[in-house]
């Protein structure tokens, strides 16, 4: 005779089933995010915002599916502080790490324990996480390393002078040197450039490479990745592949082009990056999470002049003033891109005026934690759903830099005004609205502008005796 099993234990057994079919429900429904950032990327490079000569097929795709934001702004113009931004949600007049600050000083670039990152948040909300590129936030032995802040693994380039090098001897796996193929240059010299190409680690292969690697492996679970690729940086340290400062294994399509050296490296960099933040987007739809999973695509800061770059050949600030570096449009308006199947709208276009500090409310908004508190950041996740009257806006967006003179920057509306060298300098006032370009000044004209301008930028910045303005007037605390 079969066991009989009583009321009391069929129910039991029903809702002890049910609650894992909800609890595993739950775990699935905490959407995935995987945030790429480009290094020295301009406004226009990418062919959905305007590029011509350089191919970008898979983000243009991506922006076809997805939408572009027209008005996203890094977190200052150069890698580590715009950087911080990121990671800590305070702008540059109250984070930590407010420039490149250089071998002498690279404690004054490194994250604090103090210092809440979204890696943390992704964490707190029960999420695996992982960095695969370049850093620049802490060294092995710092509080700033990505193992302290948030992040499971990590593998790439603590520092960002070593991530200049896209043939170094070693990269970083959590705390761990990780040999590579390469071999001094000097090594190579007998044996010729063939051989070399053979023995050699291109590190932006590498790097996706281990990217994709754990994504098979943790796509079962809720994730976060930061992608932060160092192409199109220049390398600054001497090049292997191509011989150029734009180092790439080989130049591809661009290979037969009539231009020159560095201008072919840029492009195939570029072109090389786009295939690989596709075959990410192909691995999301391969494992059926792609619905399941926001990514977002941007760059640090403005294009560069570097390693023999011509950024006017590309047109790589579209119809942007300025480089990396300043704090005109080109130097820190970048081509952002989102994609989210079946949740952003395809095809879509925002003009929500954001920055990278916003980038930790959104996390909070989607994983349902708390802000954390002194941070300068608005959830940007209703502009991506479409939802346009429950977004939220900034008073002003802000930003200040401590390199050649010193030069602070604020947005408010449409309106824009710098002022150079910082607190002391003279201010200029442009309207976006009708001159993106900032070609006209209107401070003139707009005196009341001008001294509403200047009340947010003394409001914005808190001094910092780490950060010093180059030869300018000591900081009031």
């Amino acid at each position: 005779m079969k066991p009989r099993i009583s009321f009391f234990t069929s129910l039991t057994l029903f809702l002890f089933s049910t609650g894992l079919v909800l609890a595993d429900h739950h775990e699935k429904a905490k959407p995935n995010v995987i945030f790429i950032m480009a290094d020295d990327l301009g406004y226009g490079d990418l062919g959905c915002f305007g590029q011509t000569k350089i191919k970008t097929p898979r983000l243009d795709q991506m922006a076809t599916e997805g939408m572009k934001l027209t008005q996203f702004y890094a977190g200052t113009t150069v890698c580590a502080p715009s950087r911080c931004v990121l990671m800590t949600g305070q702008h540059t007049g109250r984070c930590w790490v407010r420039g490149n600050a250089g071998a002498d000083n690279i404690e004054s670039q490194a994250l604090r324990d103090e210092d809440k990152t979204i890696a943390e948040v992704f964490k707190d909300a029960g999420y695996a996480t992982a960095l695969f590129g370049k850093w620049g936030l802490g060294e092995a032995t710092s509080p700033g390393h990505p193992n302290n802040q948030g992040f499971d693994i990590c593998y790439g380039y603590l520092n960002q002078h070593h991530a200049h090098n896209y043939y170094p001897t070693f990269l970083y796996k959590n705390k761990e040197r990780v040999s590579l193929r390469n071999v001094p240059e000097w090594e190579n010299s007998e044996r010729g450039e063939g051989w070399a190409r053979e023995r050699i680690d291109y590190t932006h292969d590498l790097i996706h490479d281990q990217a994709e690697k754990w994504l098979d492996e943790n796509h079962k679970k809720p994730f976060f990745l930061y992608l932060s690729y160092t192409i199109p940086h220049a390398n600054n340290e001497g090049t292997r592949g191509t011989g150029d400062g734009q180092d790439v294994p080989d130049y591809g399509i661009y290979e037969d082009k009539d231009w020159s050296r560095p201008n072919k490296g840029q492009a195939a960099m570029i072109t090389r990056m786009d295939r690989d933040i596709g075959s990410v987007l192909d691995k999301l739809k391969e494992h059926k999470i792609a619905k399941n999973t926001l990514v977002i695509f941007t760059s640090d800061n403005g294009p560069h002049r570097e390693g023999g770059n011509d950024p006017e050949f590309f047109d790589a600030n579209g119809p942007l003033q300025g480089l990396k570096r300043t704090l005109t449009e080109g130097g820190i308006r970048v081509p952002t891109l989102a994609w989210w199947p079946d949740h952003i709208n395809n095809g879509s276009v925002s003009a929500h005026i954001g920055y990278f500090g916003d980038v930790m409310a959104t996390v909070c908004d989607l994983t349902k934690q708390p802000i954390p508190d002194a941070t300068q950041s608005i959830s940007f996740l209703p502009a991506l759903l479409g939802q346009s009257d429950k977004q939220k806006t900034h008073d002003y967006l802000y930003w200040e830099f401590y390199e050649q003179s010193s030069r602070q920057a604020v947005r408010f509306g449409d309106w824009k005004a710098i002022r150079e060298p910082m607190l002391t300098g003279k201010v200029a006032l442009y309207d976006l609205s009708k001159d993106i370009g900032e070609t006209n000044d209107l401070a003139k004209k707009h005196p009341n502008l001008v001294k509403k301008a200047v009340g947010f930028m003394e409001e914005a910045h808190h001094p910092d005796p780490k950060w010093k303005i180059p030869g300018g007037k000591k900081q009031k605390g």
